[in-house]
């Protein structure tokens, strides 16, 4: 069995295991996320711990899948993700108006995205975005909407990045 799949789920004070009608149900005090079961994967929940086994040689590889994402969710429900981004640009700014995010790229017009439910979405500073929840999955999925509005370019580096990207630059053309 692979090294991922064999590793128990250590599940945290305050969170709750549901396995029932083929869907495994996550529930602690940041929200409730759920998932369905593969027929071929077993999840035993003893000790605190979740272990994962294999019914067959082909579900391998879905087991650790499985055990992956159960595990972002049991990390999820006690402690929430975070994905930090930068605006960097000159005029470029962001601000939260109620579930909208509102922001300034350069565009002729604004650019509002509003965030889907069980996201946060603060900003700190004008120039700094935190996406924030339970869903490891639908926190990248929001970051990435928000980073395609304007992409960094590679000869200023302007645009949304992620906090800590490295943006290759490219030097300019010379007359």
């Amino acid at each position: 069995m692979s090294r991922v799949a064999k590793k128990p789920i250590a599940v945290a004070n305050g969170v709750e295991i549901k396995i029932a009608d083929g869907q495994i149900n996550v529930k602690g005090p940041k929200g409730a996320l759920s998932i369905s079961k593969p027929e071929n994967v077993e999840i035993n929940i003893e000790n605190g711990q979740a272990v994962l086994t294999a019914a067959n040689d082909e579900s391998v590889a879905l087991t650790g899948t499985i055990r992956a994402i159960l595990s972002n969710m049991v990390t999820g429900v006690s402690e929430g993700f975070t994905r930090k981004l930068e605006l960097v640009g000159v005029g470029y700014r962001a601000a939260v108006e109620g579930k909208n995010l509102n922001l300034s790229l350069g565009f002729s017009h604004p650019v509002i995205f509003s965030a889907p439910a069980g996201v946060t979405i603060t900003t700190p500073t004008q120039t700094e975005i935190l996406i924030s929840g339970a869903d490891k999955q639908l926190i990248g999925e929001v970051a990435a909407k928000i980073r395609a509005y304007r992409k960094p370019e590679p000869y200023k580096g302007k645009g949304i990045r992620y906090a800590g990207e490295k943006i290759n630059m490219k030097e300019a053309k010379k007359a």
